[in-house]
């Protein structure tokens, strides 16, 4: 598997994450893809709510939003799957893992896998495929020993 992402750290965090590379490793084991690019960008509150309003038409605060660029039949097939870009919010992230009692290495990966799920085509807007994204990714963390 050639893995190739980046972290755009706009926000400039003061933890480490360098523990995101397993996590996505096994999402993208599970879902038997190889040779995969994608972008994830760490963004403020500001940045991710202009985000959310320009492109969702919702005027507020997210904690993470995905743009995938496989969602159109017309996707170029090459040896690299260019899957499109992941934006988390750092603020709101620390808040929910605070909020639920979650530590941020475990709220982070949640977002991260949660967003590359969105990439590979995954939703949740109705309740089966929501049961079936959320039992996947519980099944990433667990089995990277990052439990609730």
């Amino acid at each position: 598997m050639r893995l190739n992402y980046e972290i755009n750290d706009n926000y400039q965090v003061d933890f480490k994450y360098s523990y995101l590379k397993k996590v996505i490793k096994r999402a993208l084991k599970h879902e038997k893809v190889e040779n995969a690019y994608f972008s994830i960008i760490f963004v403020n509150e500001e940045e991710i709510k202009k985000i959310n309003k320009e492109y969702r038409g919702i005027d507020k605060v997210t904690d993470v939003i995905s743009f995938a660029l496989e969602d159109s039949k017309d996707t170029i097939n090459n040896d690299l799957r260019i899957l499109g870009d992941i934006y988390i919010c750092i603020p709101r992230m620390l808040e929910q893992a605070k909020n639920y009692g979650h530590s941020i290495k475990r709220e982070l990966s949640f977002l991260t896998i949660h967003g590359l799920l969105h990439l590979l085509g995954y939703d949740h807007m109705e309740k089966e495929d929501e049961k079936e994204m959320f039992a996947l990714q519980e099944l990433i963390l667990n089995e990277e020993g990052i439990t609730r």
